[in-house]
């Protein structure tokens, strides 16, 4: 089967930094033991797992805040989606001794924040609930900001002659913020509006939709709980109208997505390990085109 290989695809210079940083504290015999990642460092099992290599303790779920209670020595991560200055102050409280592998993206957007609220606007902040970027975000200023998904969210919200600031969260669909940011200037003309998504994300769409149009379907390499690798499986699918699924991996893919194929296109979430993502290239190179193995991929 011809196999193309989307680029740019995977690990993105956040990514790749904040697994450097974790790797190097955990080999420093200076750090102070146990070491605990206040929730995954990415949304990969693959990462988080080879963290577990290296003895990390990686606490799992929604709210850092909480999280945080369950450490009461040692080390503490910030992940790279960030964190609220409330958990930061409650880290220095517990005495622990902190590493922040914050991604340099998000870290713009908490200082953004912090300055717009400062200057009295209202924040509008798009993004997607259950999601830790947007925690950490809003927690910069929680008394100014609303999480919004859609331009519907922002309905009940008292903007009449206020300064209003929209900001997004960086791992989303430019063409899904599209859409409610103009919704959004459609019924509060005044709004000011700061695109936040990084640039990695942005390329990694933009070259998934372009490439795809020579595929006859595309395979996304990532987590089912990374946003980005979700939203690349649909910006395939709604701007180049090509069937996409999202795979952790080789024993996730269905032959019957390849039966009658024979171009496939592979990316990779900003979070998937390039290992992964080769097994999956090597796999689809072998597959007979244009019809069903005996074998499956599950076998």
């Amino acid at each position: 089967m011809q196999v193309v290989r989307i680029t740019p695809r995977g690990y993105c210079y956040g990514v790749v930094d904040a697994m450097k940083l974790v790797r190097q504290v955990a080999e420093d015999p200076g750090t102070r033991k146990p070491i605990f990642v206040l929730g995954l460092i990415v949304h990969n099992r693959h990462a988080v797992e080879e963290l577990d290599r290296y003895g990390v303790i990686s606490l799992d779920g929604e709210n850092r805040l909480e999280l945080i209670e369950q450490v009461s020595e040692g080390t503490v991560v910030f992940t790279a989606h960030g964190v609220s200055e409330a958990v930061r102050r409650r880290a220095a409280e517990r005495g622990l001794d902190v590493v922040d592998a914050t991604c340099p993206d998000v870290t713009k957007t908490h200082d953004l924040i912090r300055s717009l609220a400062q200057e009295d606007y209202t924040i509008l902040y798009i993004g997607r609930r259950g999601h830790p970027e947007p925690e950490g975000a809003m927690g910069e200023a929680p008394e100014s900001v609303y999480l919004i998904e859609t331009a519907q969210d922002a309905h009940d919200l008292d903007l009449e002659g206020k300064k209003v600031a929209v900001v997004t969260q960086t791992t989303l669909s430019r063409w899904d913020t599209e859409e409610t940011i103009e919704e959004l200037r459609r019924r509060y003309p005044q709004i000011e509006v700061f695109n936040e998504i990084c640039l990695a994300t942005q390329l990694r769409q933009e070259a998934a939709v372009r490439q795809a149009e020579n595929c006859d379907l595309v395979i996304v390499v990532g987590d089912t709980r990374s946003n980005n690798s979700n939203r690349l499986v649909q910006v395939v699918r709604e701007q180049a109208g090509r069937p996409a699924y999202l795979v952790d991996g080789v024993h996730e893919i269905d032959p019957r997505w390849l039966e009658g194929k024979e171009t496939v296109g592979v990316t990779a979430g900003s979070s998937t390990p390039s290992p992964i993502t080769r097994e999956v290239i090597r796999f689809l190179e072998e597959y007979p085109a244009g019809q069903a193995s005996a074998s499956t991929a599950r076998d």
